[in-house]
């Protein structure tokens, strides 16, 4: 499987996750990962709702379309974006 696959309900998303970084970014792929730095520690969960709020803001969907599948507890991570309104420029590249 691929970092990205699109479906006819929305977007898969393999994740590598880089926790406490010095901004939210997508970096780009690692191996067959989408490598993606947010700012937030990975302490209780923080990191799992900023990578998804993040992500609500770049896709322009609301929180609740987005589905963390895999990797709660992970660096590693695959979520599911249902209906994306808008694909970020880094991502349609690499479709």
């Amino acid at each position: 499987m691929s970092a990205i696959e699109q479906t006819a309900n929305g977007l898969r998303l393999r994740i590598l996750l880089q926790p406490k970084a010095s901004r939210d970014a997508i970096i780009g792929l690692h191996a067959d990962e989408l490598k993606i730095s947010i700012t937030a520690p990975p302490i209780d969960g923080a990191a799992n709702v900023h990578l998804l709020k993040y992500l609500s803001k770049l896709f322009k969907v609301p929180k609740s379309m987005i589905q963390l599948e895999k990797g709660e507890l992970n660096r590693h991570k695959q979520v599911f974006i249902s209906e994306p309104k808008t694909i970020p420029s880094e991502i349609i590249s690499l479709i």
